[in-house]
């Protein structure tokens, strides 16, 4: 039997903790570990050890939320912001965190969140490992490809012409199709593969890689910017300044991913 989940509650708002520890003890291998009242509160928790997650708020009084995440260890804990400010989301992404739940905070959307940190965190070490197996790591929550690595665990090897290239997917910015050749976007430089997009997001995480185009996949992670075109789709930037077309009809689902009030022409 696998070790429950042991997760953190931060938030400045005593009956935002009361209702988040409700939810959690009626999820199965979850166990409250703590709560904190603001993010100082959270990094003394984190260093004492024994968390797994932390279910973050943003706003909190003295470093706030965002803050906090940022001064966290990478890796562990894994971190879930619970806000009701969905605008922050791309910035938590980069900072590293798995996922985020807009307030007031639906059970099945909190459990599918833990959900995603626990994958996340069964494939950083081996014990966790073991367990793999009870973890739903084959539908998109995790890649096959880089799970099953032996020696490149937790990357992902790109086959390009000149060899297989082992990329961090954290790196991946996004991938294009120009040409007909699909070209992998990277920190460590840009590659052309045999890859097709198709293939790229079945072994990418599906909770930050998104296909927002026929011809693009983007990683919310690395977007600095989304600006609206007269499409109604936008024009992502990253922050390496490459950018990226997002089509109307996944504009739409950005924005309610992303808990933004919809448009004129989401109406239709």
């Amino acid at each position: 039997m696998s070790p429950p989940l042991r997760v953190l509650i931060a938030d400045d708002e005593l009956l935002a903790r009361k209702r988040l520890s409700r939810l959690l003890a009626a999820l199965p291998d979850v166990e409250v570990c703590g709560e904190a009242a603001d993010g100082e509160a959270v990094l003394t928790a984190v260093r004492a050890g024994g968390v797994d997650v932390v279910l973050l708020d943003i706003h909190m009084p003295g470093l706030s939320g965002l803050d906090a995440l940022a001064l966290l260890p990478e890796g562990r804990p894994r971190v879930v912001l619970c806000t009701a400010h969905a605008e922050h989301a791309v910035e938590a992404f980069n900072h590293g965190a798995v996922d985020y739940v807009l307030k007031p905070v639906e059970p099945a959307r909190l459990q599918k969140a833990l959900e995603r940190a626990r994958a996340r965190l069964g494939t950083e070490t081996t014990v966790a490992a073991k367990d793999a197996p009870r973890e739903p790591l084959a539908t998109g929550a995790e890649r096959p490809a880089v799970a099953s690595a032996p020696k490149g665990l937790g990357r992902l090897p790109i086959p390009t012409r000149q060899g297989i290239v082992l990329v961090d997917p954290e790196t991946i910015s996004h991938a294009a199709l120009e040409d007909e050749l699909v070209t992998v976007f990277t920190g460590q430089g840009d590659f052309l593969t045999d890859f097709t997009l198709n293939e790229l997001a079945e072994k990418l995480p599906a909770e930050r890689f998104h296909r927002v185009h026929r011809r693009a996949l983007l990683n919310l992670s690395h977007v600095a910017r989304l600006e609206p075109l007269e499409t109604g789709g936008y024009l992502a930037r990253t922050l390496r300044g490459h950018t990226v077309e997002v089509s109307r009809q996944s504009a739409r689902e950005l924005r309610r991913m992303l808990g933004l009030r919809r448009g004129a022409e989401d109406e239709g």
